[in-house]
């Protein structure tokens, strides 16, 4: 048995994941037609795989398929954003507490790295990159506290909440004041202190969601009807 060899990834996974990242990053608008007969023709598949990868995305809440009448990229909502909101707090409190217990000086060096870059991307402006370095750093720090399967939950719930994390991109100030509050998190880890990484890492969390959550007031119509 050859074990260099790397399984092909099935169709479905791949259109799958083409099309969940355009619908998080919003390149696919909330309420937006999908066809089913152009994503054929544009991965060159038969129906099965594209149904597949639509029904995926349906379980997560980001399609919505209604029979005989037509599928559509889902309106974000903010009640299962919030809710993927306080899942994802618990978790990272938990992960940046245990964080703390683990770091070594490589790992804030690199942490520091992934600051320097959001930096560099504010500077050039290309506020499109900021969201998945921001995840990069975020994660690293699961990565630290010694459950890295934290952040595979997180993720799966904090995609209603990731679209918000897109509306709220361009607010003026607001990925600063995110990159000197990723700041804080790393003089806390790496002062080894718990009780200062546990308040920084909420206050980062909290702020961020409150300014999100001005998006479901001034953007009402990429959300479900209010709650």
């Amino acid at each position: 048995m050859d074990t260099d060899k790397v399984r092909p990834v099935p169709k479905a996974e791949q259109i799958y994941w083409l099309l969940r990242q355009a619908i998080v990053h919003l390149e696919m608008q909330p309420g937006a037609v999908i066809s089913e007969k152009e994503l054929c023709a544009e991965f060159g598949v038969s129906r099965t795989p594209v149904r597949e990868a639509l029904q995926r995305l349906a379980d997560e809440g980001l399609v919505d398929i209604f029979p005989h009448s037509g599928t559509y990229v889902s309106r974000i909502s903010f009640k299962v954003a919030e809710e993927g909101f306080v899942i994802r707090r618990a978790l990272e409190i938990e992960s940046v507490r245990k964080a703390v217990a683990n770091v070594t000086d490589a790992e804030i060096d690199r942490l520091k790295t992934l600051i320097a870059q959001m930096e560099g991307i504010l500077a050039s402006n290309e506020l499109e990159k900021y969201l998945d370095c921001d995840d990069m750093f975020h994660s690293a720090i699961a990565g630290i506290s010694g459950y890295p399967r934290i952040w595979k939950f997180i993720t799966l719930a904090k995609v209603h909440l990731d679209r918000m994390r897109q509306l709220s991109a361009p607010v003026p100030g607001h990925l600063a004041m995110v990159t000197e509050q990723h700041d804080t998190i790393v003089r806390a880890l790496a002062s080894r202190n718990a009780d200062q990484a546990e308040l920084a890492m909420r206050i980062h969390l909290d702020t961020s969601f409150a300014v999100m959550a001005r998006m479901y007031e001034e953007q009402g119509a990429l959300f479900d009807g209010k709650e």
